[in-house]
């Protein structure tokens, strides 16, 4: 069954938002190597409950909160996202070295992101 795998705090300032969680809850947060600013999130321990999550620059069309859900299958999922009354607010992208994503609006106009893993993205 799908889950919620990864969340995404927006900010005008990430690196004041990396300074507020970090020292407010403990997350161990380093910047992403990639293209794009992006500050990745480990919020416990593996072996304990929870998800981990990452802080990024606010964008003026994307909400404060993002949780993205894990897929097998983003093309599929993405079809049934709209055959089911969704909206895709951005279509299929590389996240290179991670996966595919896409986010997408539910039929009550929350966004979402859904990722398939897939280390050769490029």
């Amino acid at each position: 069954m799908p889950r919620v795998v990864h969340f995404e705090i927006s900010a005008d300032d990430p690196e004041r938002a990396v300074e507020f969680y970090g020292t407010v809850f403990g997350w161990h947060i380093q910047k992403w190597d990639g293209p794009q600013d992006y500050w990745l999130a480990g919020t416990g321990p593996d072996d304990q409950r929870g998800i981990d999550g990452a802080i990024m620059r606010r964008d003026a069309g994307m909400p404060p909160v993002i949780n993205t859900i894990d897929v097998e299958s983003l093309d599929a999922t993405l079809a049934q996202v709209l055959a089911n009354g969704g909206r895709v607010a951005m279509p299929k992208m590389a996240v290179p070295g991670i996966g595919h994503m896409a986010y997408c609006f539910d039929t009550e106009g929350n966004m979402f992101g859904m990722m398939q893993r897939d280390p050769s993205a490029a």
